[in-house]
């Protein structure tokens, strides 16, 4: 847990850029791996270190780690007890001690570090080709490690003991200014070459893995790690200038992620439930741009806005939904979204729409909705109208004469009927007044409607007459 978290540290928290980065990895990988100090200490404390039989160990894991000033007080030791040797040593230590590196503080900038390192680079690599070190298979192989050449890298592999450590030796010796952006490309080559597909990666390599991803999909490694973090009170969480945790802020944006991706975007929500402060706001927003392009991806988002209490966004939902019908001529359908939206407006538009095709065909479309509006019906008086007129002419279907009647009446004394909708009332009204009246109907009313119509007819006549006179 400390060797992630330590990673963690360095590439979320410390923010490293190029140059120190390298500086701080090589930190971690000396505090993780320990076994050289116990080594250091039993080569030194032996009668004759350069005889030891881990000497030439030591050397290289110090040089493997970057420990180059304390590789050549070893080799100063070489030297003394090996006459022969002591040229190749003095050069090989001149080469650890220029090798160019960024000290924390320097004012050094990262190119001329690059410049002066490749010089250093050329001069190591001109030295092997002259054959400087020939006569010691053990100087040439550390001159070949200081090159950063591979092959030698990992004919160390017993001692380097893990992938990331040569990771870091191979970052050090080839690419001392790498960019925390491309991390992930060295270590993913890194692990491929360590384990030269002998064996898988563990589930720790796994998790060192997404750490170095920092282009991680969404943040979500750096989303989920500071989450747990928080939840075991290690993180001092600090608001931020919008009112925001570091915890939320992650999650926020983790989730603002997730809402981009066309199959994504459900388990947002989920993230922005379990953000206190900004959560819900975020969510609503995000709500409002996802493209209702289907109906049941359309009936998802309004359970998940139902399912919040979220009004408005509701009945946003259902009033584009109701569009969309009418435009497809899905009056049925049209009508349902309006009613869901509590809509009067829409409903009453709808209504109309019903009405109007009444008129043109004769028959109602979608009978089963308008047969089962039940009290929704009193969402708008148009929507009453239409509820009460289509069961008008289920009762007269049905024979019930007087009680087809009775309502027909209302209809028209009530005056929530539409002035275009006036002459089909009329007309609907002769064949019952021609029926025999029951006692349970207002005769009063029939009468004096009978009274009207009969006025009308006659002023009809009569204005007819006097334009064939004239």
């Amino acid at each position: 847990m400390e060797l992630i978290w330590n990673l963690c540290e360095i590439l979320f928290i410390e923010v490293a850029p190029a140059g120190p980065l390298l500086l701080h990895l090589l930190d971690w990988v000396r505090l993780h791996v320990c076994e050289v100090d116990s080594l250091s200490a039993d080569v030194l404390g032996s009668e004759n270190p350069s005889r030891h039989e881990s000497f030439w160990n030591l050397v290289t894991i110090l040089v493997l780690q970057g420990r180059l000033d304390e590789a050549r007080q070893m080799l100063s030791k070489e030297a003394d007890a090996s006459p022969t040797s002591a040229g190749m040593c003095r050069i090989l230590g001149d080469l650890m001690r220029n090798m160019p590196v960024l000290s924390p503080g320097s004012t050094q900038t990262l190119t001329e570090l690059e410049l002066k390192w490749q010089h250093w680079h050329e001069e190591c690599e001109q030295h092997l080709q002259d054959g400087t070190f020939a006569s010691s298979p053990h100087l040439e192989s550390l001159c070949k490690i200081m090159l950063g050449d591979e092959a030698a890298l990992l004919e160390q592999k017993d001692l380097l003991s893990n992938w990331y450590h040569f990771l870091v030796t191979r970052l050090l010796y080839s690419h001392p200014t790498v960019k925390p952006i491309d991390l992930y490309f060295y270590a993913q080559s890194s692990l491929d070459l360590f384990l030269g597909g002998e064996s898988s990666p563990e589930p720790l390599d796994n998790i060192l893995m997404a750490a170095f991803d920092i282009a991680l999909s969404n943040w979500w490694f750096v989303a989920h790690l500071t989450d747990l973090l928080d939840h075991c009170q290690l993180l001092q969480s600090h608001n931020l200038y919008f009112g925001s945790n570091m915890r939320e802020f992650l999650l926020l944006e983790y989730a603002s992620g997730l809402f981009a991706h066309h199959s994504l975007w459900q388990l947002g929500v989920d993230y922005f439930d379990y953000c206190p402060e900004l959560g819900r706001v975020s969510l609503e927003l995000h709500i409002e741009r996802i493209p209702l392009s289907t109906e049941q991806k359309a009936l998802k988002v309004l359970r998940i806005c139902e399912q919040r209490q979220m009004t408005e966004q509701v009945r946003s939902i259902c009033k584009i939904l109701a569009m969309k019908a009418v435009r497809n001529n899905r009056l049925g359908s049209a009508l349902s979204w309006s009613i869901r939206a509590k809509d009067a407006a829409f409903a009453t538009l709808v209504s109309d729409r019903f009405l109007r095709d009444y008129c043109e065909r004769g028959c109602f479309s979608d009978l089963d909705l308008i047969d089962n509006l039940g009290p929704a019906m009193m969402l708008s008086d148009r929507l009453t109208f239409l509820g009460k007129y289509r069961e008008f002419h289920r009762l007269y279907g049905e024979k019930r004469f007087g009680d087809a009647a009775s309502l027909l009446l209302l209809l028209m004394t009530s005056q929530i009927a539409p002035r275009s909708f006036w002459m089909t009332l009329l007309t609907d009204a002769l064949p019952l007044l021609e029926q025999k009246q029951d006692d349970d109907i207002e005769t009063t009313k029939v009468e004096m409607l009978r009274l009207a119509l009969a006025r009308n007819l006659a002023r009809a006549i009569i204005k007819e007459g006097s334009l064939e006179g004239s």
